[in-house]
């Protein structure tokens, strides 16, 4: 019989609890045998003394287990992908459409935003009328019908992670990355997967800030997630820099339709989305290698087919049936909008990632509380990038505010934000490196 005490004494010591002890804690966590008091200790110690691979392994499948686990009886490989966030990431919109025009099926379970990072289900909830929160008799109607599907998680998929997870931010325990392997695999892996592809954010926008800490992170999920059966890859993608030209909920969802529709193509979320997309293809067995794959995520997204899927999932979660063909009229807007202009001559050398995101936050594009209503139409557009020119007077960013006071408090955020220099600097990489 395990008992949370020894375990946690275990691992305070320098040892290492059984896999047993660990699967039993994980239920213990769901079933509130193990106490908040308990679960505080266990994630400090984790912090402190780190978990073996092999308990790694064994927590994540203990959450994951610790609700339900989907499985799927299809006629192709179950895929998804996770991002550890970022500003103006909005990949997951065009990616899993595309993944389903490729032959892949993709229940992608997705979070709301978390810090200054912006969220999914916040994006795709700025389409009038899309729901996130579907039965499980619905989201697999959808997978049938649709082959993708973009949602919420369920109440019973993975409790034992959503109990340890509220307990870790206010546990001071966040950044354990042995917790944040078994946070996001657990509900990934849950949602009964065959391959995932992870992208792992690293620079001023992203949680983990250096190649060191991001490379930790990348080799730790691709380990367990192996580990726990799952064929994963990982890239280590730059967010020195917003990914999208715009961070707020429908201003990113304007920049996917006009990357869907080819109006006009961010080439940064394209390359990106095409990289992932072969990965998970690879892995799935759907394409020879990754460059193969990559081949078939842009014929997706050239031909049209990936906008037309994208349609079809807004319609079969409750969005406009005509909102790829008139999307401008369909997503609101902010009434006020405002001008940042730089202050000197230059060039744009480094960009606060974090500042902008946060800058959203308190527009009200994110959430300051748990709970906190979020208004879809505010953020910021047409941000400049790393090694543009620019000079005094000449807008660095749109931003889009309900009020004039509010537009005027971005407008300092964004200037502060951004360092400008007298030479280009090198552009970064886009894709740093791949783990798996």
């Amino acid at each position: 019989m395990s008992d949370a005490r020894a375990i946690i004494a275990r691992i305070r010591d320098g040892g290492q609890p059984s896999t047993d002890d660990l699967r039993w804690f994980a239920a213990g966590l769901a079933s509130g045998e193990v106490t908040d008091a308990q679960a505080g200790a266990f994630a400090m110690a984790v912090l402190l003394k780190g978990l073996s691979e092999e308990g790694r392994v064994a927590l994540t499948r203990g959450m994951r287990d610790s609700g339900k686990v989907l499985a799927w009886d299809l006629p192709g490989p179950v895929v998804d992908k996770h991002s550890t966030g970022g500003i103006g990431d909005c990949t997951s919109l065009l990616l899993a459409p595309a993944l389903a025009c490729c032959g892949a099926y993709v229940p992608m379970i997705s979070g709301r935003g978390l810090g200054h990072t912006g969220g999914t289900l916040d994006k795709l909830e700025a389409i009038p009328g899309f729901r996130t929160g579907l039965t499980e008799s619905a989201l697999r109607k959808q997978m049938v019908e649709v082959k993708c599907a973009i949602v919420a998680a369920t109440a019973d998929l993975a409790p034992a992670d959503r109990r340890l997870y509220a307990i870790r931010d206010v546990s001071a325990t966040v950044e354990s990355i042995d917790l944040i392997t078994a946070s996001i695999l657990s509900k990934k892996l849950a949602a009964g997967l065959e391959a995932l592809v992870l992208d792992v954010k690293c620079g001023s926008g992203a949680f983990m800030k250096t190649p060191e800490r991001a490379e930790a992170l990348a080799r730790s999920l691709v380990a367990t997630a192996q580990g726990a059966g799952c064929m994963t890859s990982a890239l280590i993608t730059d967010m020195s820099q917003p990914l999208a030209t715009a961070a707020g909920n429908a201003l990113e969802i304007i920049e996917v339709m006009e990357t869907l529709t080819g109006t006009s193509v961010n080439t940064a979320l394209w390359d990106l989305t095409v990289a992932l997309g072969g990965e998970v293809l690879a892995l799935a067995g759907l394409a020879s290698d990754a460059k193969d794959g990559e081949g078939r995520i842009a014929q997706a997204l050239e031909s049209g087919a990936a906008a037309e899927c994208f349609g079809r999932m807004v319609v079969a979660q409750g969005g406009p049936a005509d909102f790829v063909d008139r999307w401008p009229d369909r997503l609101p807007s902010a009434p006020v909008m405002v001008e940042v202009p730089a202050l000197e001559d230059g060039f744009v050398t480094a960009i606060d990632g974090e500042a902008l995101g946060l800058a959203v936050v308190h527009l009200g594009g994110g959430r300051l509380r748990e709970g906190d209503r979020v208004n879809p139409s505010v953020g910021l557009s047409d941000l400049a990038g790393i090694g543009e020119e620019t000079g005094a007077g000449v807008p660095l960013a749109m931003v889009h505010a309900v009020t004039e006071e509010a537009a005027r408090e971005a407008v300092r955020v964004v200037q502060a934000a951004y360092v400008i220099g007298s030479e280009p600097p090198a552009e970064p990489a886009l894709v740093q490196k791949r783990i798996g």
